[in-house]
């Protein structure tokens, strides 16, 4: 689950970071009215969406005046907004940032993130924060410090202040500096966020260290310890269908191929995938109906795969351990027929009662593309979806 920039400082000014002073905005009057409540002569008009990037897409713009405001905010809202991170598509800006300005010394950058090698937190922080943090990691991988964190311990003082001055935070600042990060690890462990990052982290003139921007995801498994971070979900910025999926319990992710996927187990869903590429065709969908898929939940797959326009052909593959092959072939039989489904439809099934559920799609009256392995049913999905 992911949140918007000024949640995310919400949430990271209860654990005692410091953020800039800033109100949400829905509309041009109410950023309008915000910087005139903020005060002071200098004030950043930010889009709210959940991608990176938005400066470079033209989605952050300094106001020097309160016209400058009305302007800039007038031009953002409503835009949409492409970046490296929202794909060519881009996202409609529905929401703002307004925040006074800052004295910016120098940017840095911050971030935390699970590591499964180690099972711990590591935390990340860079002294070339800013919109080419990528460029960074891939072209300069050394400036980028790290620590893994005993999560007994937590981010001690001495690894805090030995990051700071990694970074080259002047000593004046060290202190604060290990104090904003033990901040961030405690916001981080306790919301059970999986990522957390902090691109700009600012030095002001006069030592401050302030949280610029602020990126959390959460997981989503967790988040029913967490109501108050829930209430920050915005519908708006997540695909309709993966919305639709998960009210039945399906984990479904949208992507840009022809070949709709229904699987069960996750690394199975991946596996097809895979395997699709591997004989020239292209994914159009990550589905997983979990162990205990029952009819409704497979109807529903189907309508969520078919109401998109690319898929041109729809493959089921399926293990039967815990889920049952004849009962996963009685929920294909009556999703296909209530779908009054028009795209070609191959299955492959093995394990559990697989003999039972052939039997069951050989009886159907449809037209399924029977598969006798992956290989065979990527193949002939593959195939079905270029009109062979």
């Amino acid at each position: 689950m992911n949140i918007h920039e000024y949640q995310g400082k919400e949430i990271l000014r209860k654990y005692g970071v410091t953020t800039p002073r800033g109100f949400p905005c829905f509309s041009v009057d109410e950023a309008v009215d915000a910087a005139k409540k903020l005060g002071g002569n200098v004030w950043v008009v930010k889009a709210q969406i959940h991608a990176g990037g938005r400066g470079k897409g033209g989605g952050v713009k300094v106001a020097k005046s309160l016209d400058e405001v009305r302007k800039y905010a007038s031009e953002i809202l409503g835009m949409t907004l492409v970046t490296h991170q929202t794909g060519p598509e881009g996202r409609l800006v529905k929401r703002l940032l307004i925040e006074e300005g800052a004295d910016i010394q120098k940017e840095y950058y911050v971030g935390m993130v699970v590591d499964r090698a180690t099972q711990r937190v590591a935390l990340m922080a860079s002294s070339e924060g800013g919109m080419n943090i990528e460029d960074v990691a891939r072209d300069t991988p050394e400036l980028i410090h790290k620590v893994f964190i005993d999560p007994v311990k937590g981010l001690t003082d001495a690894e805090g202040e030995d990051i700071a001055r990694k970074i080259g935070m002047p000593e004046a600042a060290v202190k604060e500096t290990c104090k904003f990060m033990q901040g961030l690890y405690k916001a981080f462990v306790e919301t059970d966020a999986s990522l957390a990052e902090i691109n700009p982290l600012i030095r002001t003139g006069d030592n401050r260290v302030i949280a610029l921007d602020a990126k959390f995801n959460f997981d989503s498994n967790a988040m029913y310890r967490h109501p108050e971070i829930q209430e920050y979900r915005d519908l708006d910025e997540e695909n309709p269908d993966e919305i639709q999926a998960s009210k039945f319990d399906l984990t479904y992710i949208s992507l840009d191929g022809n070949i709709g996927c229904m699987v069960n187990g996750a690394g199975l869903a991946m596996a097809t995938m895979d395997i699709i590429k591997l004989y020239g065709g292209a994914p159009a969908n990550f589905l997983d109906v979990g162990g205990g898929a029952t009819t409704e939940k497979v109807t529903e797959a189907f309508k969520i795969m078919l109401s998109n326009p690319d898929v041109k052909a729809i493959l089921v593959n399926i293990f039967g351990g815990i889920m049952r092959c004849d009962v996963i072939a009685e929920g294909i039989v009556a999703a296909a027929k209530q779908v009054s489904l028009k795209v070609p439809l191959v299955v492959r099934l093995e394990g559990t009662n697989v003999d039972q559920g052939k039997e069951i799609l050989a009886k159907s009256g449809l037209p399924i593309i029977s598969a006798s392995g992956m290989a065979d049913a990527a193949q002939k999905a593959v195939n079905a979806a270029k009109g062979n």
